[in-house]
């Protein structure tokens, strides 16, 4: 049946009790298989880490710019490391630095999870931030294919 059609005789279940086989086209099957594998691959978000720094002494507008910048780098699926560094003297005062992270979670809490609370590290107080999955959907339903 196989050469009468010119396809080719594939053993689907070889340990099944009859073996199963299909009549295909295999090198169309494999072609399908690696493009489906490469859209899988294309389509797959690439999440990498990027960073946004901040000050303790920043005015409220240079929070809210930056703050826009986080959100799209959530829209877009990337985790976010949000820090205030510390130069010299301003490592006495460390409220000021909690008081601009608070401001920026205040502003992302419908967009992004928090993964760490922020902590100390050094002369940077730091946390890490990911996409909320909702945040994710509706920027994926928007692309077309």
């Amino acid at each position: 049946m196989a050469q009468e059609r010119e396809v080719d005789l594939v053993e689907v279940s070889p340990n099944a009790s009859p073996p199963v086989c299909r009549l295909m086209d295999y090198g169309k099957y494999k072609y399908r298989q690696t493009k489906e594998e490469r859209n899988s691959r294309k389509n797959r978000a690439a999440s990498t880490l990027k960073e946004v720094r901040f000050s303790p002494v920043m005015d409220r507008h240079d929070i809210e710019y930056r703050v826009a910048r986080i959100i799209k780098f959530l829209e877009e699926g990337h985790k976010v490391k949000a820090f205030v560094r510390f130069l010299r003297r301003q490592m006495a005062h460390p409220e000021h630095g909690h008081n601009v992270l608070r401001l920026v979670l205040e502003q992302l809490e419908e967009v992004a999870v928090v993964e760490r609370r922020p902590i100390m590290e050094g002369n940077q107080l730091s946390t890490y931030l990911s996409p909320k999955p909702q945040v994710r959907r509706s920027r994926d339903n928007g692309s077309s294919t």
